[in-house]
């Protein structure tokens, strides 16, 4: 299903304090700070011609965040980011002078950031990064999860010293206790998800997607008419809504946000027009993206540059993950986990309908780009959906 944006902030200016958050000198901000990572390098940007042919279209490019900075997802850019950038505001306001990420481990940063804990929910990828971000630092982090994520998941963000704390309901629920139990002990909540009050954070968060659009950009050798971005709470989607309007302005390129049906909050609320707590229903397979009320702050951006809401069948997203293992021609083989190609389902979901193609003017001079947001994060759950491993694909496919 899809609809176009009849929102009445639709087409209007970002809020000045989006816009600055999320523009391009943010993402430039972001790059320079990214640079003092070890292990960081711009992710793989796929040419998938043959798929773009058999579906009638110009060009299709991928964004392959699987290869995010040791983690596997797009989410590493957010969590650990907002922690650094936590770490290094709390040594300035403590020493009283600006402190750089040069100091990161000096003997004064270190003893601050050891006194500090971080917390969050997550279904999986968040958490990781959190989690990432708090060892990195020397500091402590405590994570929160749902009872739909899966032990693998769990053993991934244990994986870099968090305590792990389970929570009885879904990703909304382990939020609320996330946020209870921080204030209860005087740690700092670092959310992709934003409530009344609580906005600059998850905005740090966002901040750190930027860089994926960026990175894209420097390296298409035209710019894209139509981005199709997956949506959970909301996060990755405004990053990306909101950096492509700053860059481009009134010539941006149609922005389509995509949700599973099965946990469409973004769509709902698009199509209500305000924002909507959907009740639990049947699990998605698309883990990542399982919320069920969208980030106030991602929607307050999302309704003035999202072009069109859609929604995708599971079956569409398992469909996706087996034609980017097996991809036509001399595609590139693409590992994308349950969630990661949710937004190439977007994609395959609106070229097969002549309507949704008219709707928001897919033909073939159409340039369109995607985020594959995760790798196989779960590997057993990708080999049971995919029928191979990923480890196999990765070695053939890099």
């Amino acid at each position: 299903m899809l609809i176009r944006n009849q929102h009445p902030d639709y087409r209007r200016p970002l809020e000045p304090i989006d816009a600055e958050t999320l523009g391009v000198e943010a993402a430039e901000a972001v790059e320079r700070f990214l640079s003092h990572r070890p292990n960081h390098k711009p992710t793989p940007l796929r040419s998938l011609p043959a798929l773009a042919a058999d579906l009638g279209l110009g060009a299709i490019h991928l964004k392959d965040e699987g290869y995010r900075l040791g983690l596997g997802s797009f989410k590493a850019l957010g969590g650990a980011y907002a922690v650094i950038r936590l770490v290094l505001e709390a040594a300035e306001s403590q020493l009283g002078r600006p402190v750089g990420m040069a100091e990161l481990h000096s003997p004064e940063v270190a003893k601050i950031s050891a006194a500090m804990t971080f917390g969050c929910a997550t279904d999986g990828n968040h958490g990781r990064s959190v989690a990432q971000g708090a060892q990195l630092v020397g500091a402590s982090s405590v994570i929160f999860v749902h009872g739909g994520v899966s032990d693998a998941r769990v053993a991934a963000i244990a994986r870099y010293g968090a305590e792990m704390v389970r929570v009885a309901g879904t990703y909304d629920d382990s939020v609320a206790e996330a946020a209870r139990v921080c204030a209860e002990n005087g740690w700092t909540v670092v959310s992709d998800t934003s409530w009344p009050g609580y906005e600059r954070i998850p905005g740090l968060v966002m901040q750190g997607y930027t860089a994926i659009m960026r990175e894209a950009l420097e390296k298409l050798p035209a710019p894209p008419t139509h981005v199709f971005v997956q949506a959970g709470v909301g996060g990755i989607a405004a990053a990306a809504a909101a950096y492509l309007s700053s860059r481009f302005g009134e010539n941006r390129p149609t922005f389509v946000v995509v949700d599973p049906a099965r946990a469409a909050c973004i769509f709902e609320t698009a199509r209500t027009g305000h924002p909507v707590k959907l009740q639990h229903g049947e699990p998605t397979v698309m883990a990542m993206l399982e919320c069920y009320e969208p980030s106030p702050l991602a929607w307050r951006i999302l309704s003035r540059v999202t072009d069109a809401f859609m929604t995708v069948e599971d079956e569409t997203a398992i469909e996706i993950m087996n034609r980017l293992a097996r991809p036509l021609g001399h595609d590139p083989v693409v590992v994308a986990g349950e969630s990661g190609g949710a937004g190439m389902a977007g994609l395959l979901t609106a070229a097969r309908d002549p309507e949704m193609r008219a709707a928001i003017g897919l033909d073939a001079q159409s340039r369109v780009l995607l985020v594959v947001t995760e790798g196989a994060t779960d590997p057993d759950r990708y080999r049971e959906l995919v029928g191979l491993p990923p480890a196999d694909l990765i070695s053939s496919g890099d």
